[in-house]
């Protein structure tokens, strides 16, 4: 027995697909449990997103050497419209019970309070806590001290840094659950209507859990051995991105399939001739999300950085399984996979003369390609300028960061806490900004840091004694805003600060949480300069290599970031003057841009692979429409399908995720509905032949 024939034996077609499914039967073991565990390694410290080099991140560093104890500090707020004498009697015993939490402890600086408010209606208590670990735990606990001691005239909450980390703690806490879930059940109903098949909608979801237990298992250990960064950001948009493509990958795939069961009578031949036909554009598409998403090691920000690994590991176990255990299964299933609706075999394909490409099609996508065909220039022309239109308000989108207050969606104790606070004390009470100096300066740094407006008090660290604290020639002063950490005022304090402290000290240096967003913001601006047109160029070149063109990849480049910049622009509008959101993440524009122009290439590269495959035996024009017809329900259906997964994003809390989740999910329907069905289209059988320059098919010269 040959090789060949070998190769080509039943036997052995069983033995492949069988081993196939065995090999992911044992990825998903070892890799699910692991998935279930990556919030234990997450880590959503926004401080540690910056590099070494930014201000913040040295004061860190330096801080660590005033507080050789690990201290965060949480604000319990009581307020009432009046406190009697008695009140503050009973008040008292929260100290006590502050003390008796494990990670309070019983030193007596670790509890400080009660202070009370100039207006009377407010008492604060600073405690320290001295772990950020099972911190949910540690403010409940608090919070039932609390509610054990405050009268029903009164009101109790436990805000500042560790109540504000235990609700987006909280918040986080469904990424494992609540969305995969929700995810999973929206697009199991979306597959179920696409398909009218029982079956087809299981495999596809037990295809893209098969990923994501294989990009668990390295996502996991990367983090484990700190090969990159994990944060609850990332991980949400890990679980949405591999399930939505691929189920993007298999819908494609098993489109083929159905097809190709039509024609050959065999599932084993159906399936291979739907691989070979496929594998090209999976590939493709998965190296340009995968690429792309690389692109983001390059940021300055760990939080980018971290982002770009894990989700390009999701997506090469969604290319892998959508290739290997998708085909697989099939293969083992064949028709019985499209039940109650089973192709049936129609015979051997015969080769037929046609002329425009539509001859035997039908229904609504042929009169789609109809309509293109014939109003292709003005139609361009219009959907060209309706774009450019949507994008005027791209300047109105404010990427300026949001507080930490805002960023948290829904009820919570820590935020109604700290606008109490700010009713009461000092808005940024709690939260100081950090300033690191020469102790020969002290005395003018302090007084220029009071003249400030905004600025309540700069007290300098102290130590046993009651004396400055100095370490290597340096002092550390604890600056406390009126302003809201993390707001706009707050960071104008920071950035004057920055540039009137080096006249008095050079070495004068500021951080703190507010400090923090700041530099944050920057390095998300100097990031979306640097690696956009870097994603646009690595992608350019997988587009040109894959339609052997250079003129359809410029096309299908321009008219993704066409489709970006009008989705920002309408989101801008949207987010301000319907929504009424109080602003956006900085780093927003550049997660939306990679995923809206790397996701959106998709469809334009299932869609113009399957027209070079057409034009090459019909011509550019015949091919354009064919192409367009036999791949409008799926690629439509695909998009569908990213949007609603992504659109899933917003049953989390955090005001990020569900501004992610709008522009991903509005663009992909823009992309997919707009352009990849009309603009692409019409451009390219506007230009006709010249789309392919300088490889132009031989049908059309």
């Amino acid at each position: 027995m040959t090789i060949k024939s070998f190769l080509s034996h039943r036997k052995f077609k069983w033995f492949l697909v069988i081993s196939i499914i065995f090999v992911w039967l044992g990825i998903s073991a070892v890799g699910g449990p692991t998935f279930g565990k990556l919030s234990t390694v997450a880590n959503n410290d926004q401080a540690s997103y910056l590099p070494s080099s930014a201000d913040s991140t040295k004061v860190a560093n330096l801080e660590s050497k005033f507080i050789t104890n690990s201290q965060f500090p949480a604000v319990v707020l009581i307020t009432s419209n009046k406190f009697a004498p008695t009140d503050y009697v009973k008040l008292s015993g929260m100290v006590s019970g502050f003390r008796q939490i494990p990670a309070v402890g019983s030193n007596p600086s670790n509890v400080l309070g009660p202070i009370p408010s100039k207006d009377g209606k407010a008492l604060e208590y600073i405690v320290s806590v001295n772990s950020l670990d099972k911190i949910q735990n540690t403010v409940a606990t608090m919070t039932n001290v609390v509610n054990k001691n405050i009268s029903d005239n009164q009101k109790g909450y436990v805000t500042g840094p560790v109540g504000l980390a235990s609700a987006l703690f909280k918040a986080f806490a469904g990424i494992d659950g609540k969305l995969i879930y929700v995810t999973l059940v929206v697009v199991f109903v979306i597959l179920l209507l696409v398909y009218r098949a029982i079956i087809l909608p299981f495999l596809v979801l037990g295809t893209a859990l098969f990923a994501l237990s294989g990009a668990g298992l390295v996502v996991y250990h990367g983090v484990l051995w700190n090969w990159f960064k994990l944060n609850g950001q990332s991980q949400g948009i890990l679980s949405i991105l591999v399930i939505g493509a691929c189920t993007d990958y298999s819908l494609l795939l098993t489109s083929r399939f159905r097809e190709a069961l039509t024609h050959h009578e065999s599932k084993f031949e159906a399936m291979a001739f739907a691989w070979k036909r496929s594998f090209e554009p999976i590939l493709a598409s998965g190296l340009t999300v995968i690429l792309g998403l690389l692109c983001l090691i390059f940021s300055d920000l760990n939080s980018n950085k971290g982002l770009g690994p894990v989700a390009a590991s999701g997506i090469v176990f969604a290319v892998l399984s959508a290739l290997t255990f998708l085909p697989a299964f099939l293969a083992i299933l064949g028709r019985k996979a499209f039940w109650p609706f089973v192709p049936k075999f129609l015979g051997i394909e015969e080769k037929v003369v046609l002329k425009n490409g539509l001859e035997d099609r039908s229904g609504f996508w042929k009169a789609v390609s109809e309509f293109v065909a014939k109003r292709s220039r003005i139609l361009w022309i219009t959907l060209f300028i309706l774009l450019i239109a949507s994008a005027f308000n791209l300047t109105q989108f404010k990427a300026t960061g949001v507080t930490q207050l805002d960023s948290i969606l829904g009820q919570s104790n820590a935020v109604d806490g700290q606008n109490e606070l700010s009713k009461h004390f000092p808005a940024g009470s709690g939260s100081p900004l950090i300033v690191i100096a020469s102790k020969d300066k002290a005395v003018l740094l302090i007084n220029k840091i009071e003249s400030n407006k905004g600025i309540i008090s700069a007290v300098p660290v102290v130590d046993a004694n009651k004396q400055i604290k100095v370490v290597n020639n340096q002092i550390m002063i604890n600056v406390t805003l009126d302003y809201v950490s993390g707001s706009a005022a707050s960071q104008e304090v920071v950035m004057k600060l920055r540039n009137e402290l080096p006249s008095i000290d050079k070495t004068a240096l500021v951080g703190g949480s507010t400090a923090v967003s700041l530099d944050v913001n920057n390095n998300a601006k100097r990031d979306l300069r640097v690696i956009t047109p870097l994603i646009l160029f690595v992608i350019l070149i997988i587009l040109i290599v894959l339609l052997r063109s250079l003129v359809a990849p410029v096309i299908l480049i321009l008219s993704v970031i066409l489709s970006f910049t009008a989705t920002i622009g309408i989101s801008a509008f949207l987010f301000n003057h319907v929504f009424h959101f109080p602003g956006s993440d900085a780093s927003i524009p550049l997660y939306g841009f990679v995923f809206l122009v790397a996701l959106g290439v998709d469809y334009n590269i299932f869609l113009m692979t399957r027209v070079r495959e057409e034009s090459l035996k019909l011509g550019t024009h015949a091919g354009i429409l064919r192409g367009l017809s036999v791949t409008g329900s799926v690629i439509t259906s695909a998009g569908v399908v990213l949007a609603s997964t992504f659109a899933a994003l917003s049953v989390i809390p955090i005001l990020f995720l569900l501004e992610i989740a709008f522009i991903v999910a509005f663009g992909v329907l823009l992309d997919t509905l707009i352009v990849r069905t009309l603009l692409v289209p019409a451009l390219s059988y506007d230009l006709g032949k010249y789309i392919w320059w300088p490889n132009i098919p031989k049908s059309d010269r």
